[in-house]
């Protein structure tokens, strides 16, 4: 027995299946990121004074980023128009636009966690604080490409403690025995890179499941095109919608993480 409405529109909603699912779908992805949203906006108001970094993220890269993403969109959509004007070629051009621009987008975004992964930040027993990129490290002691700092205030607004000539980096080794503390900027550094590292990690973890189900049906999943034309059509528009979704988080993302 054939499921109904898997292609025509039910008589109560005026959608076929799929799509009324992909829609009550979206709905819980909302709830998931506005109370993301919400807690990044909770914590940023509870942090102390002076101590919320800003101008920690590279603003170039992710404006790349957003565009690259907001392309990817509108290749999705060219390749369904495609399917929906039976131009099987121009659909699996379209798509596979959408998968290499998918690629790119976790490529950068990998980039840029690997720049906070080798970020380091060390305490010596001295009180002298430390700050620059990994350059060597052994059993013995660690070198960083940085710079010292009088205040750690000024290493969370790079913006506000930014000179006319840039901060001079100079290669800074410290032996083990005189470090109090390190951390990379991983996740665990502070408050900031843990909302960082979950809400772009999430996002992540959806433009590969997104591109997931994009590959599958540019591939093996294409096979439907010959036996059922029009309900293929509508599961790409549906991995359309949640492709729109996906991008329209970004677009939130980026102000949000990047500009404010």
């Amino acid at each position: 027995m054939d499921i109904p409405y898997t292609v025509e529109p039910r008589p109560d909603t005026g959608l076929y299946n799929a799509k009324v699912g992909i829609w009550l779908f979206l709905a819980s992805e909302v709830m998931l990121f506005g109370a993301l949203f919400s807690s990044y906006i909770l914590l940023r108001v509870g942090a102390p004074q002076d101590f919320w970094p800003h101008g920690w993220l590279n603003i170039p890269v992710g404006t790349a980023n957003t565009l690259v993403l907001i392309t990817s969109s509108i290749t999705t959509v060219m390749a369904w128009a495609s399917c929906k004007m039976n131009q099987f070629g121009k659909f699996r051009f379209y798509h596979a636009c959408t998968l290499l621009l998918a690629l790119t987008f976790v490529c950068i975004k990998s980039y840029e966690y690997h720049d906070k992964f080798t970020h380091y930040e060390i305490i010596t027993k001295e009180g002298k604080v430390a700050d620059g990129h990994l350059v060597t490290k052994t059993a013995d002691q660690i070198t960083i490409s940085g710079r010292y700092v009088d205040d750690r205030k000024e290493l969370y607004d790079l913006k506000a403690h930014h000179k006319p000539g840039g901060h001079k980096h100079e290669e800074i080794t410290i032996p083990n025995a005189q470090i109090q503390h390190i951390s990379s900027y991983g996740p665990w550094h502070n408050t900031y890179t843990a909302i960082y590292f979950t809400l772009t990690g999430l996002h992540a973890l959806h433009v590969i499941g997104g591109a997931i189900v994009i590959g599958f049906l540019w591939g093996p999943g294409a096979r439907m095109w010959k036996t059922d034309h029009e309900r293929f059509t509508n599961r790409i528009e549906i991995s359309g919608l949640f492709w729109h979704f996906v991008d329209l988080v970004w677009i939130f993302l980026f102000p949000v993480l990047y500009l404010l």
